[in-house]
């Protein structure tokens, strides 16, 4: 069905609209936070000319953001007779669902897996399912359904199988042109091109900027926040370039952490678990690199890695761009050099080269929760000696930040436990971390010693026991 709307606030959410317009209510809400799942669609979008499906939270996606978009709800689930699907009668078969409040959640998540991956492992699955909370069934028979609906297959004559090509033609004919709508005073406007975006900033500099939402939604679902004129740029093609050069990346803002994953497993291997913990597969779709750094979050966790890497990132306006490091663009709490007008537009990676890398994150639960702390490390030897060092840390203090001292008592000694080891002491001397309801001051300075000793231990090939084995 193809829904034109004259009216639309910038805080409108797709959930909402979805259960009080279109009274599609088995989307529920759970949260309000993007973090159980309850509220779980499909996002159809044009990627690169070819159609592609994700799983997004709809609670905090902004109806306005959905321009352009496909919307599959659980609504849409049917058998290839009009019955059950493959994954709900895979979830029947196995007790997948006991009140089943978050089941339509789980069902759209085990469709975006089964969409994509028809033969998914048991690593695959959980990764798809780390954004879906159930208090019930303790996720083994909902893990058993997820092996079932693969073993029962039937992709091919999946209704959004055989309607892709009529969606990629309706949305490709789709005008690319500014988009502005409000209702009653409240506005969202979603620019053309990244050009257009300078443009619209220029003209109104106290605009919220909001790419995948993954936080700025919660600023309207749980402090109320006004947040009009927002300006959406999550569609912008433009903003999601990623381009290989003679020794680094260059990442367009607007890149998700979904679509950077083959990167990071391509050129930082060593990063793949700490990014496939990132949130949860919803937020993962929806939430953007650009806009981790740009937030200037304490304990966003891409900050630590690009620092430590030795990222840099272009600025534009209307008036121009400029380049940064990305660890001076980080001021203060809640303060960061970005100008009236400006926006990021392209975060610029250093590839490793020789370098030994690492980025360790420690948080109440494994997946799909916030940091406590985080820290990255880039250690370049020359034989036995270490000849250079960044390390840097997520909330640690007010602003991502680089540990200085561990930094100086690594450079020029012997690539050695008692190297790390002094390192591990010196980090005492570079933050004066906060406690609070994640973590005591306490608990992060020994987090911050143990993650030198951590990275001597696994880049050393000593015996040891840090990760959950497969």
């Amino acid at each position: 069905t193809e829904i034109s709307l004259s009216a639309a606030g910038s805080r409108d959410t797709l959930l909402d609209y979805l259960r009080l317009s279109r009274r599609l209510t088995g989307t529920k809400e759970g949260c309000a936070e993007g973090d159980c799942g309850a509220c779980t669609v499909l996002v159809g979008r044009l990627h690169h000319g070819h159609l592609h499906y994700e799983p997004v939270n709809a609670c905090i996606r902004f109806l306005a953001s959905c321009h352009g978009c496909h919307i599959v709800t659980v609504e849409h689930l049917r058998g290839p007779d009009g019955g059950l699907h493959p994954v709900q009668a895979a979830m029947v078969e196995h007790h997948g669902s006991q009140c089943g409040f978050c089941t339509p959640g789980f069902v759209m998540a085990l469709y975006g897996l089964w969409m994509q991956n028809p033969r998914p492992d048991m690593l695959a699955i959980e990764t798809a399912l780390q954004g879906n909370l159930c208090r019930c069934t303790g996720y083994e028979p909902i893990v058993k359904a997820a092996f079932a609906a693969s073993e029962a297959g039937g992709q091919n004559m999946d209704a959004l199988a055989l309607e892709r090509d009529r969606v990629t033609a309706w949305l490709a004919a789709l005008p690319r042109e500014r988009v502005e709508v409000s209702q009653g005073g409240d506005r969202a406007i979603l620019p053309a091109d990244a050009a257009d975006l300078a443009q619209v900033l220029a003209e109104n500099p106290n605009a919220t900027i909001a790419a995948g939402a993954t936080d700025v939604g919660l600023w309207v679902t749980k402090f109320l926040k006004n947040i009009s004129p927002a300006v959406f740029i999550g569609h912008l093609a433009d903003l999601k370039r990623i381009e290989i050069t003679p020794g680094r990346i260059s990442i367009g803002a607007g890149v998700t952490y979904t679509e950077f994953e083959p990167f990071v497993l391509a050129h930082f291997p060593e990063a793949l678990d700490y990014w496939r913990r990132i949130g949860g597969w919803q937020v993962r779709n929806a939430g953007t690199i650009g806009g981790n750094v740009a937030n200037g979050s304490p304990i966003g966790e891409t900050p630590p890695l690009l620092i430590a890497l030795g990222a840099t990132m272009t600025l534009r306006s209307a008036e121009g761009t400029r380049e940064i490091p990305v660890e001076d663009y980080f001021i203060a709490y809640g303060k960061q050099d970005r100008r009236p007008g400006e926006f990021v537009e392209t975060i610029h990676v250093p590839l490793k080269g020789e370098a030994r890398i690492a980025a360790y994150k420690v948080s109440k639960r494994h997946h799909a929760d916030i940091t406590a702390s985080a820290a990255a490390f880039r250690v370049v030897t020359e034989g036995a000696t270490i000849i250079d060092a960044r390390v840097a840390f997520g909330g640690m203090a007010a602003t991502p930040k680089r540990a200085t001292r561990a930094e100086a008592a690594l450079k020029g000694q012997p690539f050695a436990a008692e190297t790390f080891e002094a390192a591990a002491l010196a980090v005492a001397d570079d933050f004066q971390p906060l406690s609070d309801w994640r973590a005591s001051a306490e608990y992060r300075q020994q987090l911050a010693a143990n993650f030198f000793r951590r990275f001597w231990l696994e880049q050393s090939g000593a015996e040891h026991r840090l990760r959950r084995v497969e």
